[in-house]
C-alpha cells in the first residue's frame, strides 16, 4: 500500500489548515484525511489489545486507590494507637483516684453532716475528679472501636486488592496466550526517564475512569474524539509533539469511530513511506513520552515501528501484518486510549 498523494487545496483550506498548524496539530487535508491502517497489527492482536487491555487498565486503578486507601486507614490507625497509649497509664490513675478517694454515697454524706461546708467543698472536688476520670474512660474505649474499626476497614481493602490483582493476573495470562498465536515476542521497547511529565487526565472519585463519547470536534479531521483523547492531543501538543496528527475516523472497528484512537505521522506532513533519521526519532520519543504517561492520559496501547506497548503486556513485536509502512506502523505512532 503506498502512501496518498496530497492534492492542491483551495485558498480558504489551505488558510484553515495553516491556522490549525498555528494551533498545534496540522489537519488531515481530504487526502490524508483516511487513517493509514485499522488498527494496523493482526486483527487476533487488535482484540487481545482492546478486550484485556481495559479489564487489565479498569483492575490496576481499582488496585491503585485501594492502596491509597490502606495507606491511609493504615495512618489513622497508628494515630490511634498513639492515643490509646497515652490514655492507657491515664486509666490507671483512674483505678488509684477511685481506690484512694472512693465516691461520693449517701454514708458519706450522713458521716459528714456535720460540717456542711467541708462535705459540700469535698463532694465537688470529688465530683470534677469523677467527671475527669469518666471522660478518660470514654476516650479511651471510643479509640479502642475507632481501631477496630479501621483495622476492619484495612481488611477489607486488603481483600479487595487481592480481588484485582487476580483479574489482573487472568488479563494479563490471556493476552499472553494469544500474543503468542501471533508470534508476537517481548522487548525493551521505546522508554525514556527524560520525557516530559503528562498532567492527569480526569478520573473518577474512585481513581476510575469515566465512560466518556465521542462529543468533541476532532481538531484533526472532522469528526469528533471523546474529553480523554482530547487531554491527550494536548499534552502531545504541549511536549513539543505537533506534526501531522489524523484521529476519528468513521469506519472500520475498535477505537477510532468512538474517537478515542489517533494516529501520529513520523513525518511532518502526511503519512508516508518508512520513518528514518530525524522522523523515526521523532516517532521513538513521542512513543516513550505516551508510553511515560499512559497511567496520566488513560492509555490502553501504543503501537509503533512493528513493536506495541499495552499496561497487560509491555512491549513486544509483532508480525503478520502487512508488510507496509501503513500497517507495520513505520511511519506513524497509533494511539488508543480507553
Amino acid at each position: 500500500m503506498t502512501a496518498p498523494l496530497r492534492r492542491r487545496i483551495p485558498t480558504a483550506a489551505a488558510l484553515a489548515a495553516v491556522a490549525a498548524l498555528l494551533a498545534g496539530f496540522v489537519v488531515a487535508s481530504p487526502a490524508a484525511a483516511q487513517d493509514p491502517d485499522d488498527e494496523g497489527a493482526p486483527p487476533l492482536l487488535s482484540e487481545v489489545l482492546e478486550s484485556t487491555g481495559r479489564g487489565f487498565v479498569e483492575a490496576k486503578a481499582a488496585v491503585d486507590e485501594s492502596r491509597k486507601r490502606q495507606l491511609k486507614l493504615n495512618l489513622e490507625l497508628e494515630k490511634v494507637e498513639e492515643r490509646i497509649a497515652a490514655l492507657t497509664p491515664q486509666i490507671g490513675q483512674v483505678a488509684s483516684n477511685s481506690y484512694r478517694l472512693g465516691r461520693i454515697t449517701p454514708v458519706m454524706v450522713l458521716l459528714n453532716s456535720a460540717d456542711p461546708d467541708a462535705l459540700l467543698e469535698r463532694a465537688e472536688g470529688l465530683d470534677m475528679i469523677a467527671m475527669h476520670d469518666n471522660k478518660r474512660i470514654r476516650q479511651l474505649n471510643e479509640a479502642r472501636e475507632q481501631a477496630a474499626r479501621a483495622v476492619a476497614a484495612i481488611d477489607a481493602e486488603v481483600a479487595r486488592e487481592e480481588q484485582q490483582l487476580e483479574a489482573m493476573a487472568r488479563q494479563k495470562k490471556e493476552a499472553e496466550k494469544a500474543l503468542q498465536l501471533v508470534g508476537a515476542v517481548a522487548t525493551n521497547g521505546f522508554v525514556s526517564a527524560t520525557s516530559p511529565v503528562a498532567a492527569q487526565a480526569p478520573r473518577n472519585s474512585d481513581g476510575s475512569w469515566p465512560s466518556q463519547s465521542c462529543s468533541l470536534d476532532d481538531p484533526t479531521t472532522s469528526g469528533c474524539i471523546t474529553p480523554r483523547t482530547m487531554h491527550a492531543l494536548n499534552e502531545a501538543k504541549k511536549a513539543g509533539f505537533t506534526r501531522f496528527v489524523s484521529c476519528f475516523r468513521p469506519g472500520g472497528p475498535f477505537e477510532h469511530p468512538k474517537g478515542r484512537a489517533c494516529d501520529f505521522s513520523a513525518q511532518q506532513q502526511g503519512f508516508g513511506g518508512d520513518a528514518f533519521g530525524d522522523d523515526r526519532l521523532y516517532g521513538n520519543n513521542l512513543t516513550a513520552f505516551l508510553v511515560r504517561n499512559a497511567d496520566k492520559l488513560g492509555i490502553l496501547y501504543v503501537i509503533w515501528y512493528r513493536q506495541f506497548w499495552s499496561p497487560t503486556t509491555g512491549w513486544s513485536s509483532y508480525s503478520g501484518a502487512g508488510g507496509d509502512p501503513n500497517s507495520d506502523h513505520t511511519n506513524h505512532v497509533h494511539l488508543s486510549l480507553l
